[in-house]
């Protein structure tokens, strides 16, 4: 099972630490359907060096955009020696038709039902080409095989998902694509949910789910039964459901320290033309100051390069950040990946300027722009990194909470996040990266301050002292 390295982790922006964050946690997930009796090797080249000199029954490799070529090619050379060879992920559900030349099967969508019907037709010598998802259902999902996650690679191996997919439907997100056919959001059985978390070590969990807060129902149950197991997570979610009800503060008492919230845009026709309906209309700040009075820290997502977008479209969201106190930011260029509604439209209006993979990675424009250049969309997403995570603005964002603590909290987070690559270059080098994740959980603490803020017509009120956590990292860049 190999996952091989993407593209961008080769380029002179990678960041080592980036890459080392979580394990591959699908194949994990695949490999569970596997007999005990069979012989696993799951290699992942963002923290280890290939090893093809083997000669095994099965290869199954996943595809993302920007490893597309690299994956094509360790597949040819597995071919070329007779073993046969499986791809999947989101590439090959988005351009079957290409990943097929590689491969001897390919899946498309997510693999819970097909990969065990591959398996017995494979065990009967007759495997079909292709394996399309059709039924889909996490609820009796086996036990990931983390036994097969070499852990100390890793700074957050305790990744885990409990759903498939999101409710939304934007324009530019991949996930439409791979879900086509079936249910697009569905979560696993929150006993099953539970059980798993229980099974894993230490504190610290990153809930790698695209909405951690899309089923309302299942995130309330998954909550109340994570109170009293001392556990701290991260997950992701959108503004709509931060400002939406009481579930926020059920996740803040459960133990969620940092969200990460696609902002995106503060243009309403940018939400329009990229279909972002639960952003519309929606008071970003009032989302900002709600998680802030929980104690939640924010990495807030931005693309830059929608069709309303100016000159000045980056010096606003990057003093936005920092007025606002965002923790860390994730800038993107718009990406039209192929499967999305986003791709299609473009490709109509003829503005595809390249089908070439590795460049579709957001760190390049790849299709022919509006207001902005190429050139100034590309400098400008560069600036805007080095802005927000200049000394001056850590410092200025900091400040910006009310809490001598919350705001020692916020400069050591960003500060030690983007600005000691060197030491987290070293830590991956000797294999102690690992071990820095208590040292994180003790900094990356829980912070409690008198504040009486009006949120909506929610009034909420915290009274206490500093309670040291465990915290976690974002992944970005």
């Amino acid at each position: 099972m190999i996952l091989p390295a993407l593209t961008e982790a080769e380029s002179p922006f990678w960041r080592p630490i980036k890459y080392s964050l979580f394990p591959p946690l699908g194949l994990a997930t695949l490999a569970a359907y596997l007999s005990s009796d069979d012989e696993i090797d799951l290699q992942d080249q963002h923290v280890e060096i290939l090893r093809l000199d083997d000669n095994p029954d099965l290869v199954i490799i996943q595809v993302y955009i920007t490893n597309a070529y690299r994956a094509y090619r360790i597949a040819d050379h597995y071919r070329k020696q007779g073993v046969y060879t499986l791809l999947g992920g989101l590439h090959v559900t988005s351009l079957p038709d290409e990943a097929m030349q590689h491969a001897d099967t390919i899946f498309t969508g997510p693999g819970e039902d097909t990969f065990p019907a591959f398996l017995k037709d494979f065990k009967r010598k007759a495997p079909q080409k292709i394996y399309k998802s059709a039924m889909r259902s996490i609820e009796t999902i086996p036990p990931i095989r983390r036994d097969l996650i070499k852990r100390n690679m890793y700074l957050v191996p305790n990744s885990i998902v409990v759903s498939r997919g999101c409710p939304h439907h934007c324009t530019f997100c991949y996930k439409d694509a791979f879900f086509e056919g079936g249910k697009t959001f569905y979560t696993q059985a929150v006993d099953g949910a539970l059980a798993e978390i229980e099974r894993l070590p230490g504190k610290h969990l990153y809930f790698l789910d695209d909405h951690l807060l899309g089923n309302i129902r299942f995130s309330e149950a998954l909550f109340e039964g994570m109170k009293g197991m001392n556990r701290v997570f991260q997950g992701a979610a959108t503004v709509d459901s931060i400002l939406r009800g009481p579930l926020i503060e059920k996740a803040a008492e459960a133990g969620l320290r940092s969200l990460f919230v696609g902002f995106e845009t503060f243009s309403p026709q940018n939400l329009k033309q990229s279909n972002k309906k639960q952003n519309m209309e929606k008071d970003y700040i009032k989302a900002v100051n709600r998680l802030h009075s929980l104690g939640i820290m924010i990495n807030g997502s931005f693309v830059f390069g929608l069709d309303e977008d100016d000159k000045d479209v980056f010096k606003r969201t990057v003093e936005w950040g920092v007025k606002n106190g965002i923790t860390t930011s994730t800038y993107h260029i718009l990406t039209p990946y192929p499967g999305t509604a986003l791709f299609k439209s473009m490709q109509m209006q003829g503005r595809i300027k390249t089908l070439n993979w590795d460049l579709y990675d957001t760190r390049n424009v790849v299709y022919q722009t509006f207001n902005l250049s190429p050139s100034e969309l590309e400098e400008g997403y560069r600036w805007a990194y080095k802005e927000f995570y200049s000394w001056n603005n850590i410092f200025k964002s900091s400040a910006s909470h009310d809490s001598m603590k919350h705001r020692l909290k916020h400069l050591f987070y960003a500060g030690g996040w983007k600005k000691f690559e060197p030491v987290w270059n070293f830590l991956i080098k000797t294999g102690n990266l690992n071990n820095m994740l208590p040292v994180l959980e003790s900094i990356l603490s829980k912070v409690r301050y008198e504040t009486n803020s009006i949120i909506g017509h929610q009034k909420i009120s915290s009274i206490g002292k500093l309670k040291v956590l465990s915290g976690n990292i974002h992944p970005n860049r």
